[in-house]
């Protein structure tokens, strides 16, 4: 009997993830840490907001702040970037269950941003950025996501070009239409 509760509870986690990613749903969620490949850690806050246009095809807003300590430098360096971004959402049935309880995704984005260092090495510009990622559901409407993601910047200042590869570590929040008037209407 534990058996079959254990099977058909995990059999309802994996249809989470697929009624969150539906057409006019939002999403709302921020990374917290970046992992850089190129120079060292970062701590971030980058709130982003979505709507679903499509299922599993979700556009929205992304603001990121980050300052991290350069490996072997004195130096902190401060990141910046305004974005609108789209994220699409790949899901499967023929996969192990763990990997069932969430969605695999692209995101690319494209916007303003900028690279400072206490040092003096600037560059602020035009911000660009590919990645791919997983959403775990840890529940029916929230996921702990990773991203590994490529962004570049380039525009004016002493270095006119910065690019970066990066591990992403967030969270995010869906919300179903319905929820989102609720919420509207009870603050009316």
């Amino acid at each position: 009997m534990k058996k079959l509760l254990v099977a058909g509870a995990l059999a309802l986690m994996g249809t989470a993830a697929n009624a969150q990613l539906q057409q006019g749903n939002w999403t709302v969620g921020s990374d917290l840490v970046n992992m850089r490949f190129t120079n060292g850690f970062a701590l971030s806050l980058q709130p982003r907001a979505a709507y679903f246009i499509q299922d599993r095809w979700a556009v929205g807003a992304h603001v990121g702040v980050d300052v991290q300590k350069v490996n072997g430098e004195s130096d902190t360096q401060t990141n910046w970037e305004i974005a609108p971004f789209t994220r699409y959402y790949f899901t499967s049935s023929q996969i192990d269950s763990m990997l069932r309880n969430g969605a695999f995704f692209g995101e690319a984005l494209i916007g303003v941003g900028g690279v400072n260092s206490s040092g003096g090495d600037t560059t602020n510009g035009f911000v660009y950025g590919i990645g791919a990622g997983y959403s775990y559901f840890i529940t029916e409407n929230v996921s702990v996501e990773g991203l590994l993601k490529f962004r570049g910047i380039t525009g004016g200042g002493n270095d006119s070009d910065n690019n970066d590869v990066f591990l992403g570590v967030g969270f995010s929040i869906y919300l179903p239409s319905a929820k989102v008037r609720q919420v509207a209407n009870d603050r009316q």
